[in-house]
């Protein structure tokens, strides 16, 4: 068990490692080709996306993914009966976010040039969707690869269709660059999902019992689904409503929507990608901890579960606190190297050492999950969402450091309640 908990670790690390680099290739090739005004047009609208797919997704990933895991039901049928709402949830949406969007763009971050690549976002729902459940399944089954692969593959496709077809698509202006690269992602996604399609057992059946949805398998799910999918829900909201209270409240204080529009292009797009880079560990390390602390919890090994949490920390600490000390120290060689700016320095300074607390939070949050504790991700992220919005109101006339203040409160309050609830969790 040790030897495949650690092995599997160091693979979906290494996997992390290189999807992260991926990523950041992704973002450099944009932020070159498109540039601050393009960026921070893109940056406007992805709250927005965020918080459709974890609509879309409803956690039904992580509840496929954990309830495999405990190895106490028909996997092919739980898979058949997550698969039908997922459907449904997302022709939904798709029809709403359709008609919402034209609100969306005038009323809310009132840029009329964004309508359209809102309503293209409906299109890649669906697809994002299917490609995590599947991912999921392979995941609770404690199979790494197929995971690691097609996360790769995803990334792959999406930075060689944007070295190559998003300087053609840039003279078309930024309404269309923008809306190109919400809709390479059906094309990631398919991949991704056809990656993963790959890996199952040829000899496998399907029986048409199996594809009856089973009420008490989805009842089971809907019990992880709700608290999480309202936890992700109430931090999407505040994410998506970030831009819009920053814009409104600074275009009161006399702050120009340039200004606006350009500074939270450079936080969202350059500073918080650079100081959260060791979250690829941090991301692996809880991936890997919900099937495992699951399994163990099922069977009531706590003294497992205490030493996975433990090192999973010291794993996290050991490459964030490196991390920081590096971003403090040369920020500017950093955004040069990577972004060919040298925009962001002083944000960078006064982010990062809070941004330590936030590399032991994704494990943390991991753990309440396997534990059957979700609830209190849905507290800690209420808790912390309001502090959040709040903190961008009262510090507005600061400018673009209210949204700094916001972000350093909101790491401090969510990591110091999950640390207190896993230790009372625990004893």
């Amino acid at each position: 068990m040790k030897y495949n908990f650690f092995k599997s670790t160091i693979l979906l690390i290494l996997g992390a490692l290189i999807t992260k680099i991926l990523g950041m290739l992704i973002k450099i090739f944009i932020a070159r080709i498109i540039g601050t005004k393009g960026l921070g047009m893109y940056m406007l609208i992805f709250p927005t996306f965020i918080l459709l797919i974890n609509l879309s997704n409803f956690s039904l990933p992580l509840a496929l993914s954990k309830l495999i895991s405990e190895d106490k039901r028909n996997n092919k049928k739980l898979f058949f009966s997550i698969l039908p709402l997922m459907i449904i949830i997302n022709i939904v949406l798709m029809i709403i976010v359709i008609l919402i969007a034209p609100y969306i763009g005038n009323n809310l971050l009132h840029n009329k040039d964004i309508i359209i690549s809102i309503r293209c976002m409906s299109l890649v729902l669906p697809f994002t969707s299917i490609s995590s459940i599947c991912r999921s399944y392979f995941f609770g089954k404690e199979r790494i690869l197929p995971h690691v692969l097609s996360n790769i593959t995803e990334d792959l496709i999406r930075l060689l269709i944007i070295i190559i077809y998003l300087p053609k698509i840039l003279p078309l202006g930024l309404k269309y660059t923008v809306l190109f690269l919400i809709l390479i992602n059906i094309i990631s996604e398919f991949i991704s999902t056809i990656t993963l399609l790959l890996f199952i057992p040829k000899n496998i059946t399907i029986k048409k019992e199996d594809l009856i949805p089973n009420k008490n398998y989805l009842k089971d799910s809907l019990k992880i689904c709700i608290p999480n999918t309202t936890s992700k829900l109430i931090g999407s909201i505040g994410f998506f409503l970030e831009p819009i209270i920053l814009t409104k409240t600074l275009l009161n204080n006399n702050y120009s929507l340039n200004y606006i529009t350009t500074e939270y292009g450079i936080i969202s797009g350059y500073v918080i990608p650079l100081i959260l880079l060791p979250s690829f560990i941090t991301l692996a390390i809880s991936q890997r901890l919900l099937p495992s602390i699951s399994k163990d919890y099922s069977n009531n090994n706590i003294k497992s579960i205490k030493k996975k949490i433990n090192i999973s920390i010291l794993l996290s600490l050991l490459v964030g606190i490196p991390t920081t000390i590096i971003l403090e120290l040369y920020p500017s060689n950093l955004l040069r190297l990577i972004y060919h700016t040298n925009k962001g320095i002083n944000y960078i300074r006064i982010l990062s050492p809070f941004c330590l607390l936030s590399y032991i939070e994704s494990p943390l949050s991991s753990v309440l999950d396997s534990i059957n504790k979700s609830k209190i991700n849905l507290y800690s992220m209420l808790i912390s969402t309001i502090t959040r919005t709040i903190s961008l109101i009262i510090f507005s006339n600061l400018g673009i450091y209210s949204l700094v203040i916001s972000i350093i409160i909101n790491i401090i309050i969510t990591t110091l309640y999950q640390i207190k609830k896993v230790r009372q969790c625990l004893t």
